[in-house]
């Protein structure tokens, strides 16, 4: 076994699939879990910044977020699942795809929030998390949304904000492709896992503690 999976294997419960140090990927529940999906007429935004568990809960905490649905997307293999993206080059992503009220809140605001809560100079990954597969990369699905993030990459360049050069990358959207069921809601169906108490909820401490005012008041942490 190598140093990357000795590693990831301090954090896993139960470990099926081991690729990259720390990882938030190992499989805690049956494959046959099922899940119900949003509403497609929502409004809808696709982020990935490393583990697709904590930005599916950062999300998903926020008032007029509907739902996050963590999955895949920026590559090229049809219908690729978690193993995929560990044992060979797909070009994808772990990505959540946002469904949003846009009366309630806009894609600008989701902007503010996908950089805040991670950090945009980390070259492909988040924290342990590292791997082509956890690099940040946001989708636009029309010029417009194209202009906006283009002006907020080059607002936090000029603010001076960050010493090191932001790498978020920004591409059209293609397709995203749902994840596994079991990575649904992970965060709040297992809490007490070990990645989870050591990664995602003080990650996503600290982006609530940066907007308290968006935060729905049963989804603190």
């Amino acid at each position: 076994m190598d140093k990357n999976i000795e590693l990831k294997s301090l954090f896993s419960l139960v470990v099926t699939c081991c690729f990259a140090m720390a990882s938030c990927g190992q499989q805690s529940g049956p494959v046959s879990e099922t899940i119900n999906f949003p509403d497609k007429n929502l409004s809808q935004a696709t982020f990935g910044a490393g583990c697709f568990w904590c930005e599916e809960a950062i999300f998903e905490s926020v008032k007029g977020v509907r739902e996050a649905v963590s999955g895949y997307a920026g590559g090229t293999k049809p219908n690729p699942t978690y193993y995929d993206l560990g044992s060979g080059p797909t070009c994808h992503a772990e990505m959540v795809n946002v469904y949003y009220d846009s009366s309630k809140i806009d894609f600008p605001t989701l902007l503010k929030i996908y950089f805040a809560s991670q950090d945009p100079t980390q070259v492909d990954g988040q924290g342990p998390d590292t791997g082509e597969q956890y690099r940040s990369i946001v989708f636009y699905r029309n010029p417009s949304e194209k202009k906006m993030i283009e002006g907020y990459i080059s607002q936090l360049r000029a603010s001076g904000k960050y010493n090191k050069p932001i790498t978020v990358q920004s591409e059209p959207f293609t397709k995203f492709w749902d994840a596994e069921a079991y990575h649904q809601n992970f965060v709040k169906r297992h809490p007490n896992n070990p990645y989870v108490l050591a990664e995602s909820i003080p990650r996503i401490r600290r982006f609530q503690k940066q907007f308290p005012d968006l935060i729905k008041p049963d989804e603190k942490y």
